[in-house]
């Protein structure tokens, strides 16, 4: 099948004056209504990722690619996220509504894609799409980069159709390129995406009749793309070999249940897009020529740039864990505009099956809460009984930023490997031999003499029942050292080194990512403790 050429006057978004009027209303309308159900818990409390942007981010901007050294993400998520705040403040609400805005642009993004690429409804079926996707909504609401990550795939996998199934022009290439480098400096997975967009220029140059100049095009985006990230590979060879994801496990083969839950809002809204929107697609795959041509091309396309990109993290993912399905963003952009495309070619049945979905993602609650974590209520209850350089020992390390953000100023910071310098980010290089090295009777008692009587210190111990959440080698490590710190402590409650004041919160409402339980202690001897029992 010949890459498809498009008669000139289709290679546009060409709009009547009617045609914007309707866009523009129905944008408005959307966009009104994903902002009314996408801040019912904007104000929600940070959990500990959310606590590792803020931090990360509150460092100063050209100083944020070296602070990510020792994290392992890229930079551009945090370096936007830093001017956010100078501009909007640091609460919770402003913080989240940069990722809100990031979801609210998928609306206008996915109208101009789907009806630029394959017509009117197409576009008003995406744009309806990315105006509840459940995925969007619980991203839309979190402090941490997938929002952002959804819109580049989004863009990204739009020029690449204009560009190389289309052949609409250097513009689109060079927006191609463009966007696959702002997904290459958001987050890691960027670069599996930009493995199954290669070799979905491989399918499409393998149909095509001008290969030559299809193939000049292709290398010439994908290389701009590697060129322009560049600057960063030194420090991502450098993550890669120091900074993994000891808290991961390897995914299984219910991978695809997982991206049905996570990734499309469960099993009903699946079924529905698998059974309708493949009815359409299906119907679109029986065209044979004109422009359908082109369409059936773009199927192929949508269907393996997502199942590449999360083939290859899967199948990395046995051999270093960092498989989350926050990480799926990279592949939602594809998969939305399939199912746009799918629904708008099952036409009557499309425009049922979209309001159905449209129905099942309209509460929030299943996909959203706003009580991510009670580091808040901790702050707020035990932070008013501290004072300048009195301690907070936090016993899951990477909580320390979320930790930080919530305690009054001038505290000092501690983690189970002992005193934390900088409080706004975690080190997680060579982070799990760093923690089993270091022991727990060693490092209390240094901890403690660094206290004067009077002195108070905040133990804050992640709450770890649900044992098979804790079941991977960082998180079985977190949750022993914090059983190790608590009964040492306790010891030294009984041998009169210390006096429990405070547990907090009073009132544990359930927080529904990590809960944590704060007890304050005071010195109260001023004797040396290196010889605790």
């Amino acid at each position: 099948m010949a890459t498809v050429a498009v008669p000139r006057s289709e290679r546009r978004f060409d709009l009547r004056a009617s045609d914007g009027v309707l866009a523009a209303i129905t944008l408005i309308a959307l966009v009104a209504l994903s902002i009314y159900v996408r801040t019912r818990a904007i104000s929600g409390s940070f959990w500990m990722d959310e606590g590792l942007s803020v931090g990360i981010s509150s460092h100063d901007l050209l100083d944020i690619p070296g602070v990510l050294r020792e994290d392992g993400s890229p930079p551009l998520y945090y370096m936007g996220l830093h001017v956010w705040m100078d501009v909007f403040g640091r609460t919770e609400t402003a913080v989240h509504w940069f990722s809100l805005t990031a979801s609210l642009l998928t609306i206008p993004s996915a109208m101009w894609a789907g009806w630029s690429l394959w017509g009117k409804r197409a576009g008003f079926i995406g744009a309806a799409l990315c105006t509840l996707s459940p995925f969007l909504t619980s991203y839309g609401e979190e402090a941490r980069m997938y929002a952002l990550m959804t819109l580049w795939a989004l863009l990204a996998t739009a020029f690449f159709l204009h560009a190389f199934v289309y052949r609409r022009g250097r513009l689109y290439i060079a927006g191609f390129a463009l966007f696959q480098t702002l997904m290459l400096y958001t987050h890691g997975w960027g670069i599996f995406y930009g493995i199954g967009a290669f070799l979905a220029l491989i399918l499409i140059w393998s149909r095509s009749e001008e290969r030559r100049a299809l193939a000049i095009d292709g290398l010439a985006a994908f290389c701009a793309a590697a060129i322009l990230f560049l600057p960063w590979l030194p420090t991502l060879l450098f993550q890669t070999a120091h900074t993994a994801a000891p808290w991961g496990r390897a995914p299984r083969f219910g991978a695809p249940i997982q991206i049905s839950r996570d990734l499309l809002g469960g099993d009903r809204s699946s079924i529905i897009l698998l059974l309708i929107g493949g009815f359409g697609l299906a119907t679109a795959l029986q065209a044979h020529r004109g422009r359908r041509d082109g369409e059936r091309l773009s199927i192929y396309v949508l269907v393996l740039m997502p199942v590449v990109t999360l083939a290859i993290a899967w199948t990395l993912s046995q051999i270093t864990p960092a498989w989350a399905s926050r990480y799926f963003a990279v592949a939602l952009g594809p998969i939305l505009l399939l199912a746009a495309l799918g629904l708008a070619r099952a036409k009557t049945l499309g425009i049922c099956a979209l309001a159905v979905l449209m129905l099942f993602w309209l509460n929030p609650k299943p996909f959203v809460d706003g009580y991510k974590s009670d580091v808040r209520d901790i702050g707020a209850e035990a932070g008013s009984l501290m004072r300048p350089n009195d301690m907070v020992i936090v016993g899951q390390p990477e909580q320390v930023p979320v930790a930080w953000y919530y305690m009054p100023g001038g505290l000092r910071y501690a983690d189970t490997a002992g005193p934390v310098a900088d409080p706004r980010h975690m080190d997680w290089i060579d982070a799990m031999d760093k923690y089993e090295a270091a022991q727990p009777r060693e490092v209390v008692p240094r901890l403690l003499d660094s206290l004067q009587p009077g002195q108070k210190v905040l133990f804050m111990r992640p709450l770890t029942e649900g044992v098979e959440n804790w079941s991977a080698p960082w998180t079985q490590l977190a949750r022993r050292r914090s059983a190790q710190f608590g009964a040492i402590l306790a010891q030294a409650v009984r041998d009169g080194e210390l006096r429990e004041l405070a547990v907090a919160p009073k009132f544990y409402r359930g927080a529904s990512t990590v809960g944590n339980v704060g007890i304050l202690y005071e010195k109260v001897s001023d004797r040396p403790m290196t010889q605790l029992p």
